[in-house]
């Protein structure tokens, strides 16, 4: 049987992920509000444990990349293979579930929320909004075809609020010194983008061919030396954080 296709896109690319997705405090802040008092949480599509909680609650880990759940540091919490169309626990097992920058990779989106909603009455997602990925600099100037690579199109995260019985949706502003290594991050740093370490930790950049990349970023660096960049967003320079539509969703109690 092949594998799951969450697990085949990450066992590709995801083998140095641990380096720079490293979770930024501002937004992990964020998601431990969300998850409120649940002390049983379920993280879904937990890669290599980024925004896990680690404040003394029960939490089991769910990823079927095994690329990835090798990246998981020395004490995190037990990690089981599994996809989240078919999670391997009975109904109510947890007080709150958890994903993060994980449901655009689900093969039927709305199946992995009613697993969600099944296993605990609180549900909080951590997705974005891809209209505004799809209006980036990055994708807008450089490489458009980002915003069609698998994984492109989740559902807006009003949608998966609806579809989790409603709740509240909640920005996620992306600070200019993020220090998570996420398609937006280096918003205000695009130097950043020129460095194959980092593109290697962004999913909508490293499933694209690598020649293609590095042609456009030829095109950044570039642009970046000559001070099109900079011109051309000159609105951004002024600006200590944007909001790129990352959205934390909060369902249920």
């Amino acid at each position: 049987m092949p594998p799951p296709a969450q697990a085949a896109i990450y066992d590709g690319i995801g083998r140095g992920y641990a380096s720079h997705r490293r979770p930024d405090p501002r937004i992990a802040r964020q998601v431990l509000d969300a998850l409120g008092p649940s002390q049983r949480v379920l993280n879904v599509g937990a890669g290599a444990g980024s925004y896990e909680p680690d404040d003394g609650r029960t939490v089991i880990a769910l990823e079927p990349s095994a690329v990835m759940r090798a990246q998981r540091p020395i004490g995190s919490a037990p990690c089981v293979s599994g996809v989240a169309g078919a999670l391997p626990f009975p109904d109510d097992s947890f007080d709150a579930t958890l994903t993060v920058f994980s449901i655009h990779h689900w093969p039927d989106q709305r199946a992995g929320l009613d697993e969600l909603r099944r296993v605990a009455p609180r549900n909080v997602v951590l997705t974005f909004d891809p209209a505004f990925h799809n209006r980036f600099w990055l994708v807008r100037d450089y490489v458009p075809e980002a915003a069609d690579v698998p994984g492109s199109t989740p559902l807006t995260p009003a949608e998966v609020a609806d579809h989790l019985g409603g709740g509240a949706v909640e920005v996620v502003p992306v600070p200019a010194d993020c220090v998570d290594g996420f398609f937006w991050a280096y918003w205000r740093r695009p130097e950043a983008y020129l460095d194959p370490a980092v593109r290697a930790g962004i999913s909508g950049l490293a499933q694209l061919p690598e020649d293609l990349v590095e042609s456009r970023m030829v095109r950044l660096a570039t642009d970046l030396a000559s001070g099109v960049w900079h011109q051309r967003n000159a609105d951004l320079l002024t600006l200590d954080e944007v909001d790129a539509g990352y959205r934390v969703v909060r369902a249920g109690s």
